[in-house]
């Protein structure tokens, strides 16, 4: 043991470590994605129970190790109990969370992850806006703040405004004159295309604001479901599951 240190964030994941205790892996504002173990976690009277499980977002006290930390206290801001009393929401959270630990690395300041994962289940928990469109909006927000989201302000061909049409292999919207050139592109409805500007460029206050027709969601989702398949290279177990409990 060395060093403790205090660091905000939450609980990406959670799994048994030994008899007793847990393996965490803690998505930290200061110090990015880290290895916590709560030691004595799974015995039944243990402090560190309620800190140690799966969206929990707080101020973590740690002693710094060689490879890993050891959590000493949580003090909980927000356990998002709601989204576990409902498994459409439990799905739809879990799959934010291992999304976001793809993405986020090691010593790597993460506080827009963190604060757009916050807004995000807040989100889960508003019966205004769909679900389906709360993972459309984290999945384009996510991909924007690591720098890698389609081009959706011009053509990503030849830099024309107002493009109408989406290709994943291009990597984002075409003209008229480049769709043509492009064996996937298919056409977007402007409104498609302003809702998708809008989240890309919203700060994250204003993400979960606004809500949009069926014929809209349809394809942003289909845009987002194309992007994907073509550009992260993992298959998410949440993902599966969430699928398969919506058909």
């Amino acid at each position: 043991m060395t060093d403790q240190v205090v660091l905000h964030g939450m609980v990406l994941s959670a799994a048994a470590a030994g008899e007793y205790d847990k393996r965490l892996v803690i998505l930290t504002r200061e110090r990015g994605k880290i290895v916590a173990f709560a030691k004595g976690a799974r015995r039944p009277k243990s402090m560190l129970m309620g800190g140690s499980r799966p969206f929990v977002y707080g101020e973590f006290t740690l002693y710094e190790g060689r490879e890993a930390y050891n959590l000493i206290r949580t003090d909980i801001d927000n356990y998002f109990s709601e989204i576990s009393e409902d498994i459409e929401a439990t799905c739809y959270g879990c799959y934010f969370l291992e999304l976001a630990d793809y993405y986020t690395r090691e010593n790597i300041e993460s506080s827009e992850t963190i604060k757009l994962l916050y807004m995000t289940l807040r989100a889960l928990m508003n019966q205004k806006i769909s679900n389906r469109l709360v993972k459309c909006i984290f999945e384009l927000k996510l991909l924007t703040i690591n720098g890698e989201y389609p081009q959706m302000f011009e053509c990503v061909s030849c830099g024309a405004n107002f493009p109408a049409y989406f290709s994943a292999v291009k990597g984002g919207l075409l003209c008229e004159n480049c769709a043509g050139k492009a064996g996937d592109a298919a056409m977007m409805d402007t409104s498609t295309i302003y809702a998708m500007q809008y989240t890309i460029t919203a700060g994250m206050e204003k993400l979960y604001t606004f809500i949009v027709k069926d014929k809209v969601l349809e394809e942003m989702e289909f845009i987002m479901k194309r992007y994907f398949n073509r550009y992260v290279e993992k298959e998410f177990k949440s993902l599966e599951i969430l699928t398969s409990i919506l058909k």
